[in-house]
């Protein structure tokens, strides 16, 4: 016999656990805008819980060859960004007044320190070991955070299936220290030129690149639009976090984490 409820005592409440979901909020001043910050971030983490969810099957799909199969997790992934991205419209309604009454509360506790943003950027192959010592208080994200660092990135293994396919990625690239930051390559340009100058016989690749490029895109207007967020409500001033802010920020908008797919458009 098992403990488990039969379908029919099973409640949308109980099934959602709402109970502990709507208790998790705990502002720590009596303003009334801090509830909307809490409540922002808290559903931005619970969307990047499934996005890494998504692109650990798409990952799995991709290493065992079935490259069609994870277009739709991956397409999941972009219209879940969309949402995150249009929250910022949210916040933006809390003006600078309204977020000083309380900011002293939040202590050094910054976006900086999301250890699931950090994975969702280390599988795309944006790797960095900073960003380990903010978790070094909670073992299970950072043993999560130390695996996501150490393992090949979901670029890694779309780069070892162009390999397997019969495309000219340079050794170098396959046999690369994982746990760095991807580095642009020009012979991994040069394999995605070939899928793209014949799309008929690459056909599987060069949707899949799409759909990275889709990622990518998505993680870029992201960043930006987290830019003209924060510089809106606390101007240039610094993060919470101990970072510069918005140059910070704006440093971000540079990163791609598929350079080639957007180099070769170029050479095209």
């Amino acid at each position: 016999m098992t403990d488990a409820a039969k379908p029919s005592e099973i409640t949308y409440a109980g099934y959602l656990a709402l109970d502990d979901l709507l208790a998790a909020q705990h502002p720590l001043s009596t303003e009334h805008d801090e509830m909307l910050f809490v409540i922002i971030h808290q559903t931005k983490e619970l969307w990047l819980k499934q996005i890494l969810h998504e692109v650990t099957l798409a990952q799995t799909l991709v290493r065992a060859g079935d490259l069609v199969p994870a277009y739709k997790s991956l397409a999941r992934v972009s219209r879940i960004q969309a949402v995150m991205t249009m929250s910022w419209d949210i916040l933006a309604t809390m003006t600078p007044a309204d977020y000083l009454r309380f900011r002293g509360v939040l202590g050094s506790s910054s976006g900086f320190q999301s250890d699931q943003f950090r994975r969702f950027e280390y599988m795309l192959g944006l790797k960095d070991d900073r960003f380990l010592r903010f978790h070094e208080g909670r073992p299970e994200a950072h043993a999560a955070l130390s695996a996501a660092l150490a393992a090949p990135s979901f670029y890694d293994d779309v780069l070892a299936q162009l390999a397997a396919a019969g495309l000219p990625v340079p050794a170098e690239v396959l046999n690369r220290d994982v746990s760095r930051p991807y580095e642009p390559s020009e012979g991994v340009e040069n394999a995605w030129l070939e899928v793209y100058r014949d799309t008929a016989r690459w056909w599987p690749f060069y949707q899949l690149a799409e759909k990275l490029v889709d990622l990518d895109d998505a993680l870029l207007t992201w960043r930006h639009k987290h830019v003209v967020t924060v510089e809106r409500i606390i101007g240039r001033r610094r993060g919470t976090g101990g970072t510069e802010g918005v140059a910070y920020l704006t440093e971000t908008l540079q990163r791609r984490c598929f350079p080639e797919l957007w180099s070769l458009r170029t050479r095209l």
